[in-house]
């Protein structure tokens, strides 16, 4: 559809009540991002939407604002039901629709894995209008007879090919069995692959795509290089590139055992570090998050089930220490950084015989990755190396070689 995107507009003409209006401008919510201008005014309608668009575009508010709004105007009559993939994204949702509807009595239900069951109880027994999921913990409750969906009148599906790469697409036909048929659904998505397209079609009425970039754009305003390093100097590699940038890194590895082993690395090099995988508790890591953001930590490493449950603004770079097991994953990981319209950069360390998944990223973000090569850290701090010349790919070379 042709809608324009130009964010100079302000939320005044898009269809959304004066009170909402009054909320958004308290917080200096002044103009809308492309997706949200795109998708607000369909939304309101009560029309299913699809909505395409890269991490970090403010799809929150895209689907929140015209909940909240449908969702007073049933005075009760429905209910809202949000399914995403992380803990992490679920708090942050929560947070968010809170900022939004807390003054006008928008209660919200958190459902996720980790926490007391029993808090959870409470939560749904305050009778709230929107209730926030993670696919697993929902299918609890419903086997437990403990959540009544007959009432949730609008479905937002987020981050719906996080969740159908993490194996949930079970649950969320379950889940989606489970909720009445005449019903409101937008889904969101960074990418939109085929199983994406296969659930709008059997699960959606006539759903109306919005989409403010391609599939696997990344954000303009993050550089991107490939360092090409042997394995076995990835951490005096790390030490380098921690020297050379002063601000928050966020550093991106394939395992739990990898991230315990970088975090307690970086912390030997003198830095602040925390660490963020499946095998911490949900107090854990919400402490690391919240230590990351207020400056505690300087560096925190991440496996993959942060990718998009990090939502912290001024990250000056993001190093992909292991490179990620898919090309749409890379896209998530470098948008944790160049955030709220702020520059970032991000460098991913490739072993030389990776020249193929490079070239599968470079496919996908249809440009090529700047090639540079590794450099010794500061004298004072550097381990021996090693005396090896390894051939590297120069730069171009992968765009050459499609």
């Amino acid at each position: 559809m042709a809608i324009p995107t130009d964010t100079s507009n302000t939320f005044q003409n898009l269809g959304l009540a004066p009170k909402l209006l009054e909320i958004l401008a308290n917080h200096k919510f002044i103009h809308p991002t492309p997706i949200q201008h795109q998708s607000i005014p369909i939304a309101v309608q009560g029309k299913d939407v699809m909505g395409i668009a890269q991490t970090g575009t403010g799809k929150t508010l895209a689907f929140g604002l015209p909940m909240i709004q449908r969702l007073a105007q049933s005075k009760g009559a429905q209910k809202g039901l949000v399914v995403l993939p992380t803990r992490e994204l679920a708090l942050q949702v929560d947070a968010t629709l809170k900022k939004i509807g807390h003054s006008i009595g928008l209660k919200t239900a958190i459902l996720i894995g980790g926490e007391n069951m029993g808090k959870q109880l409470k939560m749904m027994r305050a009778n709230p209008h929107i209730i926030i999921a993670t696919p697993g913990r929902l299918i609890d409750h419903l086997e437990s007879k403990t959540v009544d969906l007959s009432l949730v009148g609008i479905l937002v599906l987020d981050e719906a090919d996080r969740m159908l790469d993490m194996g949930f697409a079970p649950q969320i036909n379950k889940i989606l069995q489970k909720i009445p048929k005449n019903r409101q659904t937008m889904l969101f998505s960074a990418t939109m692959p085929d199983e994406i397209v296969k659930i709008a079609q059997s699960y959606m009425s006539l759903p109306l795509r919005v989409e403010v970039a391609p599939s696997g754009s990344t954000i303009h305003s993050v550089t991107q290089e490939v360092l090409f390093v042997d394995r076995s100097d990835k951490i005096q590699t790390l030490r380098a590139t921690l020297y050379d940038y002063k601000g928050s890194v966020l550093v991106f590895c394939r395992t739990k055992h990898g991230a315990r082993k970088i975090s307690s690395a970086v912390r030997n090099m003198g830095h602040t570090a925390a660490e963020i995988h499946s095998n911490r508790s949900l107090r854990q890591r919400i402490e690391a998050l919240e230590g990351f953001k207020l400056g505690r930590y300087r560096v925190l490493v991440a496996t993959d089930i942060a990718a998009r449950g990090i939502d912290v603004t001024g990250i000056e770079l993001v190093i992909n220490y292991d490179l990620p097991a898919t090309a749409e994953d890379y896209v998530h990981r470098i948008g944790r950084t160049g955030r709220a319209g702020m520059s970032g950069h991000a460098i991913s360390y490739a072993h030389p015989d990776q020249t193929g998944d490079v070239r599968r990223i470079e496919r996908l973000i249809r440009k090529p990755l700047q090639v540079s090569h590794s450099k010794p850290p500061p004298a004072a701090h550097a381990a021996p190396r090693k005396n090896k010349k390894p051939h590297y790919p120069s730069r171009g070379y992968f765009m050459k070689r499609r």
